[in-house]
């Protein structure tokens, strides 16, 4: 309840401030999006002589946008959520999605080639997370267990067609309960479930209409320590979506991250889904 609470609070606390910037004299409109989505695979045998497992993936996501751009200030709000679960042959399900984030951008327009901003993200779980490899499976991860805050300030280039890209000064908070290897210090002797950390982010947002129907949505967030920079945290996202209609669209996605905290190996995700969408707004 406790990591609830402080979930809700810096979410509630940062978009007052967007409130607070909205009275000084800001009178365009909002602009929201919400996006909700199923995706799904699945293949079934009966009396097959060639071999394989019936197998069922579902993923549902929620994908909630809403921003404002006057002469002088732009404003982005990010929410997305995901969750899917797999199941192989008669093995219990497994979880293959499982993340929540939400970001926050303010940037003011001072007639530069660059907006100097201020922005805050938060990452973290919808739920327990397992390594499935070890017998019994073995809890490695819940909701803000690890959870992630950044607050950043530099400056952003918005005056590509393509996509948006900014750089600055970070400030990332790494909260734990259970799974203190994310957060604790193992040159000291205490097990610490909070830690603090200095340096630069680098963050970079594109979208390319590839053809008529087919957009590739990408992501790259860079991430390193002042004290120790030849050390980068990297988390790319890149997303193919092609639609067949209004509602059915073939996605593929492919996402790359490494960060030293949690694998000294670099993480890959590839998934090609079938799935459906439906905007609300």
């Amino acid at each position: 309840m406790k990591k609830i609470f402080i979930f809700l609070t810096i979410f509630i606390s940062v978009h007052a401030k967007n409130a607070n910037v909205d009275t000084l004299n800001i009178k365009s409109q909002w602009q929201p999006s919400v996006v909700l989505g199923l995706n799904l695979s699945q293949i079934a045998f009966s009396n097959w002589t060639k071999g394989g497992e019936n197998a069922i993936t579902w993923t549902v996501l929620s994908e909630i946008e809403l921003n404002k751009k006057t002469k002088t200030w732009t404003l982005k709000n990010e929410f997305n959520v995901s969750y899917g679960r797999t199941k192989l042959g008669d093995a219990e399900f497994r979880t293959n999605n499982n993340e929540i984030y939400l970001e926050n951008v303010v940037a003011y327009n001072v007639g530069w080639i660059v907006d100097p901003f201020f922005g805050n993200s938060i990452r973290t779980q919808v739920t327990k997370g397992y390594d499935y490899e070890k017998d019994p499976k073995t809890s490695i991860a819940d909701f803000f267990d690890p959870g992630y805050i950044t607050q950043s300030f530099g400056f952003t280039y918005n005056h590509l067609k393509v996509g948006t890209t900014r750089i600055g000064v970070a400030f990332q908070e790494t909260i734990t309960d259970q799974h203190t290897s994310y957060s604790d210090d193992e040159l000291t002797d205490e097990i610490e479930n909070f830690k603090f950390e200095t340096g630069l982010e680098a963050v970079s947002k594109s979208e390319f209409l590839i053809d008529t129907n087919i957009v590739l949505k990408s992501k790259l967030r860079l991430f390193t320590r002042f004290e120790n920079f030849d050390v980068w945290d990297v988390n790319w996202t890149n997303k193919f979506e092609s639609k067949i209609n209004s509602y059915l669209h073939v996605n593929f996605d492919f996402v790359l991250i490494y960060e030293k905290a949690q694998s000294l190996k670099t993480q890959m995700k590839e998934a090609f889904l079938l799935g459906i969408k439906y905007n609300l707004i």
